[in-house]
């Protein structure tokens, strides 16, 4: 069946902006057709998605702010979508859009695959990471929510939900057909917490919008000063190495960006530190000019990291999760191998930016883009429709 005829539905947990929106928005592109079920929407994504964006009741709940901690409502909601019209259901997931029901099938466990007892609808499940407040990041989460004022509402939910939620989590994990992981770090979390294989598919990257430069193989660095490090500042970014780092080098650092750590980073900066918001015009700039991107978080994927290297700029990252799939030692980047500031500051002090070729960086970073995803999902599913 070719995909151009299949009736297809996407799913995903909230459109609200980052990496997995970005997901939804290539998918949409594969199939503008298609309906988008998700627990809420924000005017800007309904745009994006061309009005295709189907909410339920959290959409309108008179307490926004608080829809965040109601997993278990998500859930249900998502659990009770009836998708069984659909050829192809495709849910895009790091939390409960997996949780959806399509047919009547039963599953069984044969070596390491899982078949479908009924011809369709078939389920494929795009997983950005297993949910990340029920396994990996629990403890985490518990000592930084993330969430300011309401952050002691949110301990008392989890504590008290945890249990529940990942015996409902981790049943949700069995019904799709085939998991896809955005890397392979997210193929061993899968494998580990909810005991399935799942194939690698990294994400859509925009990679023109960070490629502006003229391609050459100059070696950097080449008008091009200090380090820059961008994205949500929340606990588990740990832009607070990089600022530490950089502030006991005196090494000029540009931090791009806002979130709840925003005013415990400042304090944190020394002189050599500057806080900026940037445009996405800017911060392709700030990127195209600095001699190295710092990613010290440990991220599922990281397109951020691959946003950077589309600019031409060598990445330093922590040596776990995405970055193993797009740092290449002297290629692409360096790592440092512990969360520390001390561990950064050695990555650092012994840092050579003038190794690094600019078309090299490119290069690897058009592995990611848009168009080799596409590829993927669609020769995917051609070899598993039946």
């Amino acid at each position: 069946m070719n995909n151009s005829t299949l009736k297809v539905a996407i799913v995903h947990d909230w459109m609200i902006g980052g990496g997995a929106e970005k997901v939804v928005l290539e998918l949409h592109r594969m199939f503008p057709e298609a309906p988008i079920y998700t627990s809420y929407c924000t005017d800007e994504w309904r745009k994006k998605l061309d009005g295709k964006a189907v909410t339920g009741y959290l959409q309108n709940w008179p307490f926004p702010a608080l829809r965040k901690y109601v997993p278990f409502l998500r859930g249900w909601w998502f659990s009770r979508l009836n998708l069984n019209d659909y050829d192809l259901v495709i849910s895009s997931s790091g939390a409960e859009a997996k949780f959806i029901k399509v047919g009547r099938t039963n599953y069984q466990l044969q070596t390491t695959n899982y078949k479908r007892n009924v011809k369709r609808p078939l389920h494929i499940s795009y997983i950005h990471a297993p949910t990340h407040y029920y396994w990996s990041r629990y403890d985490e989460y518990l000592r930084h929510p993330g969430f300011g004022f309401f952050d002691p509402l949110a301990r008392l939910g989890l504590r008290v939900l945890v249990g529940p939620m990942r015996r409902w989590d981790f049943r949700a994990a069995k019904r799709p057909d085939y998991l896809i992981a955005n890397s392979s770090y997210t193929k061993n979390q899968i494998k580990k917490y909810y005991g399935r294989d799942a194939t690698v598919i990294h994400p859509p990257v925009d990679i023109k919008r960070f490629s502006k430069l003229p391609t050459n193989n100059y070696q950097l660095p080449q008008n091009r000063n200090g380090f820059v490090i961008t994205g949500r500042q929340t606990p588990y970014k740990r832009f607070d190495l990089a600022i530490a780092a950089c502030t006991k080098l005196n090494l000029p650092l540009t931090v791009t960006g806002n979130g709840p750590d925003h005013k415990k980073l400042q304090r944190l900066a020394g002189p050599s530190v500057k806080f900026v918001q940037a445009t996405d015009k800017e911060l392709a700039s700030y990127f195209a000019t600095a001699e190295a991107f710092i990613f010290p978080s440990l991220d599922d994927f990281g397109i951020v990291a691959v946003e950077a290297l589309a600019s031409g700029t060598p990445v330093i990252a922590y040596k776990d999760g995405g970055a193993l799939d797009y740092i290449v030692p002297g290629k692409t980047g360096e790592y440092f191998k512990d969360q520390t500031v001390e561990s950064l500051v050695k990555a650092l002090r012994t840092f050579t930016p003038n190794k690094f070729k600019q078309e090299v960086l490119q290069e690897k970073a058009r592995q990611f883009g848009p168009n080799i995803f596409r590829e993927k999902v669609s020769r995917f599913i051609n070899d598993n429709i039946i």
